[in-house]
């Protein structure tokens, strides 16, 4: 017989995924029930064209999409070899002090609100970028991607440090044996052994970077273009649901926030089926 916490707790456990997947599945739905006539009355490929004009009617969300993909890339690609370091300084190296301080920090960028780190861009980093490129008003892709890899950073650092620290101790002793240096470890035995969790925690990262709003939707500068440039502004599908207002419901405006909630939904359920690809293929080797 189980004890009566144990059975209390597995009941909790499975109601929590129930719920949990019964909210998913609902908000799936709720966007297919407003996306569902677009498709049967064929109309869903004029929102994938290039120009966004209400007026004209023109509803096109591709750049949308562009921008998109260009400012998550960015930031993830500058976000990436600070977090690699950043976690390298906690886990690796031997500065215990200096490392778990440097976690704590890290965990503590984690609860600073979106907001924040918006209204800081605009006082600190959108002068700095404007005196940079000498045009402009500095509310631009660059500015965006640049603070969306500061508020993605922690993601990574934190996930890439349980994975630097998850490497077996065995490998560690074994290079130590050879006289590998700190650096040597981390390039040789520590990345080579979690390529797959570092992996993890950058599509991670890239799927909050894709999902979020404030810091596009304020920095960004919501401009109707492909990006062909690191100054030109762009908008970004969540910028874009943020910013529209219709009242009628039928309108192909208010439609388009439908087609790109999808969008979005599509893109999360492909970072979650790539990680349970992962851990498949990992039992797999390891078997």
């Amino acid at each position: 017989m189980k004890p009566f916490i144990e059975k209390f707790a597995e009941k909790g456990f499975l109601f929590s995924a129930i719920l949990s997947a019964s909210i998913t599945i609902s908000i799936l739905s709720f966007m297919l029930f407003f996306s569902l006539p677009l498709f049967k009355g064929g109309e869903v490929a004029e929102f994938f064209t290039f120009g966004w004009n209400p007026y004209e009617g023109r509803f096109g969300i591709l750049p949308m999409m562009a921008g998109t993909g260009i400012i998550a890339f960015l930031a993830l690609f500058i976000a990436t070899p600070f977090g690699i370091g950043c976690s390298a300084l906690i886990s690796v190296f031997p500065k215990q002090s200096f490392g778990i301080f440097l976690r704590k920090a890290v965990e503590f960028m984690t609860g600073i609100p979106t907001v924040i780190h918006g209204f800081v861009a605009i006082f600190l980093l959108v002068p700095f970028i404007r005196e940079i490129f000498e045009k402009g008003t500095g509310i631009c892709v660059l500015s965006a991607s640049i603070m969306l890899a500061f508020l993605i950073l922690p993601t990574i650092v934190l996930f890439l440090s349980d994975a630097f620290n998850a490497v077996p101790k065995s490998y560690l002793d074994a290079a130590d044996s050879l006289g590998a240096t700190p650096v040597q470890k981390l390039i040789y035995v520590i990345i080579p052994s979690t390529w797959k969790g570092i992996i993890s925690g950058l599509v991670l990262a890239a799927g909050r970077a894709v999902g979020d709003t404030l810091i596009s939707l304020m920095i960004a500068g919501n401009a109707l273009q492909i990006p062909r440039g690191l100054d030109d502004a762009a908008r970004t599908l969540t910028a874009h649901i943020a910013l529209i207002i219709a009242s009628d419901y039928e309108s192909p405006e208010f439609k388009s926030i439908f087609i790109c909630g999808l969008i979005l939904f599509f893109f999360t359920t492909l970072i979650v089926l790539f990680l349970r690809l992962l851990g498949h293929f990992k039992i797999l080797r390891d078997r």
